[in-house]
């Protein structure tokens, strides 16, 4: 069982407290740089800046932000890290000086659950990572392939649909239900197969959990028997190695189906009938470019799969319906919408999709307030002048893609949910503008941004279109509870439990 953040900051004070006398001595007698660095929040000895920030990071982030700047050093342990705030300073980053900060900078435990550091998410900035990226975009996730997974969507949107409508008029998790439906339609894409048993989700929500979990060592590495006493490299290691045997069972099943197959012409030639991981086999077998794609590579690209993909679509369903709940307004607007595009039909289609202008502005008004992954991570890899001041190599990077999209300079009233102010405005998910980045930008930016965009928007359409969605026992939906929970991604603290009925419109 893991220490919360506030009782880890409680023992690494004491700690303080206990070697202060020495670590004074040691303080005082150090020779003070002459480089001119961002401004700083005052620290404490040891845990740095620790002490100031809260369990959701985002948020006392932008806190600090506030009185010191956009641009501002921190000091997590004895790592500086450096915290950008406004679209400005991102732009410098990601644009200006993006090749100074492409790494991603110490992995700590991650290198154990990433096969160290072979996936593309986490790694450093490289050959390995350019071509395996590539390869990735090309053959995974291009605009043909994501098309062609059109019947896999279109099935399990229906069983969701199906299950929905059977529970009518009683409470619905619907943060189950989406979370259900985008595992088993990123299982069947990947491996040809569901596996959406408990075991197989609570195996990706333990590997998720640790991917964002405090190592004190990694940030302080003389208390690193920390996080032995609280069992984190024990558990790290068992997660690895169960998903490891997963993997590799998983693999040598495709093997085996793909060689008892081999003489069926359909199933091996057609490109749009392959599935992610006979796609990795092959180009492991084929080579790509002179880049080797060992089975660890294999192994750490699906961990990406489903420890972003899954998150970052489910979570981003979730508090667009329960921003809908919330804005009888908007949501009375969309379904207008689609009911005029859909004609009566049962439901709503891929075809339809691009026709629904409002929906898109509804998802980028619910990416701007609940940016997925609110802190895009970086590390600098040379030492670079920033608006003036210096930052060294090694520095970490967090920009703050949340405080980005409420600041008051770039959006009117930003705590409001108004979908109308993106309208005639040129921000799109690609990361060219950098007042609006949820999926980061850059040679960095999210690969998988049509593959969610086009599972999101045909669920959502769908679900508003065939029912009436509502706080249970009455309540008005402006009180439906909002509050954050911090994993791999900012999801609700509690599960969006709502009442559907049907409509009559649709």
């Amino acid at each position: 069982m893991y220490l919360s953040l506030s009782s880890l900051l409680s023992v690494l004070s004491l700690l303080v407290l206990i070697l202060l006398p020495a670590i004074y001595l040691k303080y005082i007698s150090s020779t003070k740089t002459q480089k001119k660095l961002p401004p700083s929040p005052w620290k404490l000895p040891i845990i740095g800046n620790f002490h100031q920030l809260g369990a959701n990071f985002h948020r006392s982030l932008g806190d600090l932000a506030k009185k010191h700047g956009p641009l501002m050093l921190l000091h997590l342990g004895s790592a500086p890290v450096l915290i950008v705030s406004s679209r400005d300073v991102a732009r410098e980053i990601m644009k200006t000086h993006e090749f100074a900060f492409l790494d991603r900078g110490e992995l700590g435990i991650l290198k154990k659950l990433t096969y160290n550091g072979k996936d593309i998410v986490l790694s450093d900035y490289g050959e390995n990572w350019r071509q395996l990226k590539s390869l990735v975009v090309v053959h995974l996730l291009s605009n043909k392939r994501v098309e062609s997974f059109q019947q896999v969507r279109e099935e399990e949107i229906a069983l969701m649909m199906d299950k929905i409508g059977e529970t009518c008029g009683s409470v619905i998790d619907f943060t189950e239900l989406f979370l259900s439906l985008v595992n088993s339609v990123l299982c069947r894409v990947t491996f040809g197969r569901k596996y959406s048993d408990k075991n197989f989700i609570g195996m990706v929500e333990e590997f998720k959990k640790l991917v964002v979990i405090l190592s004190v060592g990694q940030y302080i590495p003389c208390l690193s028997w920390v996080d032995w006493l609280r069992g984190l490299n024990v558990k790290t290691e068992k997660v690895a190695k169960k998903f490891d045997e997963f993997l590799e069972g998983v693999i040598e099943e495709r093997l085996d189906s793909n060689l008892r197959e081999s003489n069926d012409v359909k199933s091996m030639t057609v490109e749009h009938g392959k599935y992610f991981i006979d796609i990795l086999l092959e180009k492991q077998k084929e080579g790509v470019n002179n880049f080797h794609i060992d089975r660890d590579t294999i192994k750490a690209v699906i961990l990406d799969m489903f420890a972003g993909a899954v998150d970052t679509t489910f979570t981003t369903l979730e508090w667009a319906l329960s921003e809908l709940v919330r804005n009888p307004r908007v949501m009375k607007k969309l379904q207008k919408e689609i009911s005029l595009i859909a004609k009566g039909k049962p439901k709503v289609t891929v075809d339809d999709i691009g026709k629904l202008e409002y929906l898109r502005l509804v998802f980028k008004e619910t990416l701007r307030l609940h940016a997925p992954a609110p802190l895009v991570i970086r590390a600098s890899s040379q030492d670079v002048k920033l608006l003036g001041y210096d930052i060294k190599a090694k520095t970490r990077v967090f920009i703050n893609v949340w405080a980005i999209g409420q600041d008051p300079a770039i959006w009117e009233e930003p705590e409001e949910f108004r979908p109308e102010r993106f309208l005639d405005t040129p921000f799109d998910y690609k990361g060219n503008h950098y007042e609006f980045i949820p999926f980061g930008g850059g040679r960095r930016g999210c690969p998988g941004i049509h593959f969610a965009n086009t599972l999101m928007e045909l669920v959502l359409a769908n679900v508003v279109y065939k029912f009436d969605v509502a706080v249970p026992n009455g309540e008005r939906g402006e009180n439906l509870d909002m509050s954050e929970n911090s994993a791999l991604t900012v999801h609700r603290k509690n599960h969006l439990l709502l009442v559907a009925t049907p409509r009559s419109e649709s």
